[in-house]
């Protein structure tokens, strides 16, 4: 096979490919091979019948169509491949000789991905607002570590939210009890939620010594017997209030690492503020990707701005699936139009596009490279997050031919962290923000100091994230 490339206009290239006839009689061969399955010849069974015997009662011209329509988007693949064009839509394909008999010649007119040329990337100035760490989030930091060092003692005063119960109670459906709702001496938290929201409700204001007496639906988590009415009865056989120790210095000394309550705070300050600049400058990413997409001098294609809305679409669904919603329940749920939706993922996909022309523009412009042990790296976080071995994984993506994408990941990847690195980050006054961590409190310090910070958020928060 022979094939050229030339550019034409609107963003496109037109390949031409000549299939030299005996290559080409390869595909003739498995057209009859086709037809045999489904032609029916006297005294053969489905798929036996000879070739000879094949031409004689269909003749050559059905089977050259079939292998034209079967073959030339092969060929076609192979000329791409060969000449290493990056094609964003289908072809355009016309067989301009030996539709008869000969060598096969036809062209392909294709869209390709237009290279763009950036200017100003490596100045990029973005506005991100960031709240300073005030004395009222150290104080709440040591609130949270002196919760977890804190007493529960015995108490007189009517139960409030936050307050422990010493309980017996006691659930059951039509007389029998219910796994789960039975337990002595069970220490509850009132407000938690932990039962059903009505015990919640019945205990506080209460004292030691009350008895409660009440119905409720049961929740989901309850599983077969949810949705059903349960009795309980509830004896309250002792309250009590969490106390928090005294912020001293000896409290400190033993409660942490430190030795003051100044050294504890100081520590905590930097803590928070490494966490605030590991927040802002995953904030500055989205930021970046904003002020280098309007700096691609041509509107997003169409046919990747197509491509990139399917992908979404396709991929919320899936997702929706997993919670056995459909896309129909979501816009529902979001009370949204579907043309309004649409036009919020074209819009978003339309973005996402310019911002990827863009980062191919820097790795072009800087000459960015990506080495085999970066790409050894990718694969082991990929063979990770699939939870495979890394050894088929590359394999998989191997086989595929899918690695250089992967290259082309990473190196878009290695882009962004240059215009972020390059980037001048202000606050809404026009201060410049400092994103670098502060001295001797490392990123996975902080990451771990972030994620504790959030343990209280992550419950409400887990079905936003997966979405």
């Amino acid at each position: 096979m022979q094939s050229t490339v030339e550019p034409v206009e609107g963003n496109k290239v037109k390949l031409h490919i000549t299939v030299p006839a005996d290559e080409f009689e390869r595909a003739i061969d498995a057209a009859f091979r086709k037809l045999a399955r489904e032609v029916r010849v006297p005294g053969f069974r489905p798929g036996k019948a000879p070739r000879r015997l094949l031409e004689a009662r269909l003749g050559t011209d059905m089977a050259r169509e079939q292998a034209l329509r079967d073959s030339l988007p092969e060929f076609y693949v192979d000329a791409v491949t060969e000449h290493d064009v990056d094609v964003i839509a289908a072809p355009e394909i016309e067989v301009t000789a030996g539709q008869q008999e000969g060598d096969v010649e036809f062209e392909a007119v294709v869209e390709v991905r237009p290279q763009v040329h950036l200017m100003g990337y490596d100045e990029l100035r973005v506005e991100l607002p960031i709240e300073p760490v005030r004395e009222s989030d150290v104080d709440e930091q040591v609130d949270r570590l002196r919760d977890r060092f804190a007493d529960l003692t015995d108490s007189d005063l009517p139960l409030i939210d936050d307050a422990y119960a010493t309980i017996d109670i006691a659930g059951s459906i039509d007389g029998k009890s219910v796994e789960g709702l039975t337990a002595t001496d069970f220490l509850y938290r009132v407000g938690s939620d932990m039962v059903v929201p009505q015990l919640d409700e019945q205990l506080r204001g209460t004292r030691p010594g009350a008895i409660l007496e009440f119905t409720a639906e049961l929740p989901e988590r309850f599983g077969d017997s949810s949705g059903e009415e349960a009795t309980f009865r509830i004896i309250v056989k002792e309250a009590k209030r969490k106390v928090l120790p005294e912020v001293t210095d000896e409290w400190v000394d033993e409660a942490s690492e430190f030795d003051t309550v100044s050294e504890l705070r100081a520590d905590l300050r930097r803590r928070l503020e490494t966490v605030r600049r590991l927040q802002a400058r995953m904030a500055t990413r989205e930021k970046v990707l904003e002020a280098v997409a309007d700096l691609v001098p041509i509107p997003a294609p169409e046919a990747l701005v197509d491509g990139e809305t399917r992908h979404r679409i396709d991929d919320l669904v899936h997702r929706l699936s997993h919670e056995n919603a459909t896309l129909e329940d979501y816009l529902q749920a979001i009370d949204q139009e579907p043309e309004s939706f649409l036009d919020g993922v074209r819009e978003g996909s339309a973005r996402a596009v310019l911002a990827d022309l863009a980062l191919r523009a820097v790795v072009a412009q800087e000459a960015i490279s990506v080495t085999e042990d970066e790409i050894g790296a990718e694969v082991e976080r990929l063979a990770k997050q699939l939870e495979q071995k890394v050894e088929k994984v590359r394999r998989d993506l191997e086989r595929r031919g899918v690695l250089e994408t992967v290259r082309s990941d990473v190196a878009r990847g290695k882009a962004l962290d240059f215009l972020i690195d390059h980037a001048t980050v202000v606050d809404e006054e026009g201060n410049v923000i400092d994103l670098t961590s502060p001295d001797g409190v490392s990123s996975g310090d902080a990451a771990d100091e972030n994620e504790s910070s959030a343990d209280e958020s992550t419950e409400d928060e887990s079905t936003k994230e997966r979405a």
